[in-house]
């Protein structure tokens, strides 16, 4: 029997508590956030939690690519590492940036060794008190959509073993952030396709009432329509709503076609 107080798990941190047990619990708590209105923010921020709880590390911080291709810093465990995220970003240096764009860890056991490798990211970093760093690349199918890094002090640097699980959580995590994106567009599609559906069928009444109320076939009420709006500078959609809805006479527009034709 081994004397002394609990041992820490090698990959978990935590003493006292199986590596099985910490995981699971954070993997079923992760997996509880993938629902169709999950707050991402909200996602994020446990994710940095649950790396602090795991790991032996000072900080942690995502940063994603937005919706025009840039990069910003989304969720952090303190601010230290917040403006570090927002220095490296402003730099164009670091080793968040270089996994984002390898789609690989990028890692350094002891950043007083990296002046030459990162000449402000380095110095930056160990201002801030940390001496270690893991960027993990958040990439699905050739995707890569952000970053998570890891942050040391004075701990030993990350094991093989307890970078493995950290890369599985940031893979979580992509799943999740492409799952939501992906229900954000297909609703928007839907959107867009039932606004063009709704929109024929308006056009569709107004061409209807107005070959009814000139005596015209359905061509020619189209196009009495198109140049009512042109020469009025609205869009189709709107004049023919107008019409459907009985707020522009019909006549109006027929007027105005004839006008046109006597030019």
């Amino acid at each position: 029997m081994t004397e002394g107080g609990p041992t820490q798990d090698p990959v978990t941190g935590p003493p006292g508590r199986a590596r099985e047990s910490v995981l699971s619990e954070t993997f079923v708590s992760l997996a509880d956030t993938l629902v169709d209105d999950y707050d991402i923010d909200g996602f994020l921020d446990f994710l940095v939690a649950s790396c602090m709880g795991l790991f032996d590390i000072s900080a942690a911080g995502i940063v994603l690519v937005d919706a025009r291709g840039n990069l910003s810093p989304t969720a952090s465990s303190n601010e230290d590492a917040r403006v570090l995220g927002l220095f490296e970003l402003q730099s164009a240096e670091g080793p968040c940036l270089e996994s984002v764009s390898s789609g690989r860890v990028v890692a350094s056991a002891d950043l007083t060794r990296e002046h030459e490798r990162w000449p402000r990211f380095a110095p930056a970093a160990l201002g801030a008190g940390f001496r270690s760093v893991q960027s993990l690349p958040m990439r699905l199918r050739g995707e890569n959509i952000g970053g998570l890094s890891l942050f040391g002090a004075e701990q030993p640097p990350m094991t093989p073993d307890q970078r493995e699980v950290a890369q599985a959580l940031a893979d979580v995590a992509t799943v999740g952030i492409l799952q939501q994106r992906s229900l954000h567009r297909a609703s928007l599609l839907a959107e867009q396709m039932h606004a063009a559906l709704d929109s024929r069928v308006v056009i569709e009444q107004a061409k209807g009432i107005l070959a009814e109320s000139g005596r015209l076939d359905m061509n020619s009420a189209f196009e009495a329509l198109r140049g009512y709006a042109r020469g009025s500078n609205q869009k189709l959609g709107i004049v023919a709503e107008a019409l459907a809805r009985r707020r522009l006479d019909p006549a109006t527009v027929l007027a105005a076609g004839r006008r046109n034709r006597v030019r």
